[in-house]
């Protein structure tokens, strides 16, 4: 059986970005995180047998909170501390960028990355 958990629309205010300015003043991010488990076939209701969302939302906090210039790299942090969770086969991490600074209107930049 293929079980998949997700946390979705975690919002963070960050001082990811390549230009100064943007390190400076900051902006809007949302990430939204699938993890797939190794099997979910328990009649225990016991959280070990799955991830804990506080974990998930812990680790993209913190790497919300080190500023890089690529949202790229966040995501691969955040990537990378989710793949050593308990349980975890695989993982998706979508991560944007509201209001990206470009000579026109953009909603948003996303990177998303999966293993």
């Amino acid at each position: 059986m293929k079980t998949i958990v997700s946390i979705e629309g975690l919002k963070f205010r960050a001082h990811h970005g390549f230009y100064d300015e943007e390190r400076k003043v900051g902006n809007d991010f949302s990430c939204d995180v699938f993890v797939e488990l190794k099997s979910y076939d328990s009649l225990e209701d016991n959280i070990y047998d799955t991830v804990n969302y506080e974990d998930i939302y812990e680790i993209v906090k913190d790497e919300m909170n080190q500023t890089k210039k690529l949202i790229e790299t966040v995501a691969y942090c955040i990537m990378q501390r989710i793949k050593e969770l308990d349980n975890v086969t695989a993982a998706r991490v979508k991560l944007s960028k509201y209001n990206p600074p470009l000579k026109g209107e953009v909603e948003k930049a996303v990177v998303e990355l999966a293993f």
